[in-house]
């Protein structure tokens, strides 16, 4: 035991040498502002696009969601976690976005994992945009499948590589399949894939597409339908997460009925999982309700990235995405954390991304948008960015 610790030990004092230690701080939240240490700061790194998840018709169905159903669901799904509220959102998402069924998850990152895990077998090929999250980086590691990842949204890579396993296959006459996965929406960068041409690519080769759009679905596309409805496509498996635009907790992975009966049958994280409580479900099914009737959160947001794009000086490297991912290039971890503490003291609320989330020398700032912030709140924080940027 006194080997291990001394591990442990080791390794958090690298992690802080290198200034990339991570602390948690407690925080409460109320609407776009978060109190910490007494000081109320406006929020600048939330994932609550759209502002639902502090909307008090969104408040007031799960609270009747609770009165209906009880606190929690009391199994997983095939045992007797499986009701109603769960049934109908299934149904309810299917048909928004254009899929024959949808399966209900307690995170975005085990739905990832599950999908990866289930489906892919040894000697099958997955091939993983180079910034694609954590969870399908890590599934795709730990899989039975040979994975391969392209460079960034570089079409020519991904080509490139599924000619040359095509080729591969077709002389051993072989039976695999392979997947190609990629963001509708980059968490960290904010920008899109380009799905149009990567579904031409996967049609091309007889490839399965997988889209996980978790920072899309709900900002984008008609309606709110996601990164795949605005590039006008449909993937073989869709992952949607309701921790960001929904302003809940949980995920769904959209599919055809068959990939759906295979997840039910052999998706542990599915199988073994307690389902999510009925009462959220309910309340999830009032949250896309209001995405797809509130257009006027989407509006908003693009009014407030025009006011953060018109007010920061030329000379900061900032990226005006589609998206409500805003990120300011720093590069070094010592200075992201300089200017998001300096910010700080100024009462805002602006994370700072450190490697490994990003990758070595891409420390930055990750401003998000929601449609609670007023137009003063963004100028506030555009004219504190500007004066610390030139040392004001």
């Amino acid at each position: 035991m006194h080997r291990f610790n001394q591990r442990i030990v080791k390794a958090l004092e690298e992690r802080s040498v290198q200034g990339l230690y991570r602390q948690r701080t407690c925080l409460e939240r109320h609407n776009e502002q978060v109190i910490s240490g007494g000081s109320a700061l406006l929020n600048f790194s939330s994932n609550d696009y759209l502002g639902l998840a502090q909307s008090p018709d969104l408040i007031a169905a799960w609270q009747d969601g609770l009165a209906k159903f009880g606190a929690g669901s009391g199994a997983s799904p095939l045992v007797t976690g499986y009701q109603q509220p769960h049934q109908y959102l299934e149904a309810q998402l299917a048909e928004w976005l254009g899929f024959e069924r949808a399966l209900l998850f307690s995170s975005g990152f085990s739905a990832n994992q599950a999908v990866l895990f289930s489906l892919l077998q040894q000697g099958d090929h997955l091939i993983q945009d180079k910034l694609n999250h954590a969870s399908l980086i890590e599934a795709g590691m730990l899989s039975e499948a040979n994975m391969r990842r392209f460079a960034h949204n570089d079409l020519t890579a991904l080509s490139r590589t599924l000619s040359r396993l095509e080729l591969a296959d077709r002389s051993e006459q072989s039976p695999m399949a392979t997947f190609v996965v990629t963001e509708g929406v980059f968490s960290m960068d904010g920008d899109l894939s380009p799905l149009a041409d990567i579904q031409t690519i996967c049609s091309e080769t007889s490839s399965v597409l997988m889209v996980d759009d978790a920072h899309g679905c709900g900002v984008l596309g008609e309606n709110g339908k996601g990164s795949c409805d605005l590039a006008g496509v449909t993937p073989d498996v869709l992952v949607i997460t309701f921790g960001k635009a929904f302003g809940m907790q949980g995920a769904a992975v959209l599919c055809n009925h068959d990939i759906a009966e295979y997840l039910t049958q052999f998706a542990r994280h599915f199988v073994y999982s307690t389902a999510m409580p009925p009462a959220q479900a309910y309340a999830l099914s009032k949250a896309c309700n209001m995405i797809q009737a509130d257009e006027w959160r989407r509006e908003k947001l693009a009014e407030l990235s025009q006011v953060l794009e018109d007010g920061l000086d030329d000379d900061i490297v900032f990226k005006n995405t589609v998206s409500p991912i805003k990120p300011l290039l720093i590069g070094q971890s010592d200075e992201a954390m300089r200017i998001s503490s300096a910010l700080r003291e100024q009462g805002l609320w602006v994370s700072a991304i450190r490697p490994p989330t990003v990758p070595a020398n891409s420390a930055r700032l990750r401003i998000t948008l929601t449609a609670s912030h007023q137009k003063g709140d963004v100028r506030r924080l555009v004219t504190a960015i500007n004066e610390v940027f030139h040392g004001g």
